[in-house]
């Protein structure tokens, strides 16, 4: 299956910003290896599902609440994501477990309302830099494996080593390979069979410089990609270093 190169937009761009931005990643996406996917704050959601209609271009939200509805202020719930235009959600990110405090129960339950309103989730998981420092790194994703992905599970999963993103730094292909063999390994250990396909994703300040190699090693699916993704010439030059 084609690589799938996903960009986290976070908290960037007013609507304007955000149909220009659309718009010129869809015009550069025809012939593409990969899949491209845009992730763009909640309020824009709309506007660039329009902006790319017609396109092979996939629009997804940041989050999303684990309830269809009801008294959560400021929430968005999956069914609301899926009205907008969204088909995909990505769920679990560092920042969202590090800034608001989410579980891997709690991560867990989004994935399954994701789910159930047709949205395809990124599950994301990763460790710090003293987790990393102290030799924990495979226990913790481990861990944030069994306690996010409910059985079965449909989606796709995203390795990002939190020291690595917004920092400039890039694990080594080294690591990234060791990471996504140890992922692999324990999907297959928690899922059986079903482990062998689920879609892994490298983010962690994915750049033109170092697409082709990140995405060449082995059980590397697609990248996630943060900063790189708000321009679109760098964003489609990762696209073009997908391979198939």
């Amino acid at each position: 299956m084609p690589q799938l190169i996903a960009g986290n937009w976070k908290m960037h761009g007013l609507t304007t910003d955000a149909v220009a931005l659309a718009r010129g990643v869809a015009a550069g996406a025809a012939g593409l290896a990969s899949e491209l996917l845009l992730c763009p704050p909640f309020v824009h959601i709309a506007a660039v599902a329009q902006a790319v209609l017609g396109t092979s271009v996939l629009v997804g939200g940041q989050d999303c609440h684990p309830a269809k509805q009801g008294a959560h202020t400021g929430d968005i719930s999956a069914p609301m994501l899926r009205d907008a235009g969204a088909s995909w959600v990505i769920l679990g990110h560092s920042e969202r477990r590090q800034n608001h405090g989410e579980t891997d129960e709690l991560v867990r339950e989004k994935v399954l309302a994701a789910v159930a309103a047709g949205l395809t989730p990124i599950v994301c998981v990763g460790e710090t830099s003293d987790q990393r420092a102290s030799g924990e790194e495979t226990e913790v994703v481990g861990w944030q494996l069994a306690g996010s992905l409910p059985k079965p599970f449909s989606g796709v999963v995203a390795y990002e080593p939190v020291w690595a993103i917004g920092t400039g730094k890039t694990a080594t292909e080294q690591d990234v390979a060791v990471m996504h063999a140890f992922i692999r390994e324990e999907l297959e250990r928690q899922f059986g069979t079903e482990g062998e396909t689920i879609p892994l994703l490298y983010g962690g300040s994915v750049r033109p410089a170092n697409a082709g190699s990140l995405l060449a090693l082995p059980h590397v699916g697609g990248a996630l990609v943060g900063g790189a993704s708000l321009k679109v010439d760098e964003f489609l030059a990762i696209a073009r270093a997908a391979t198939v």
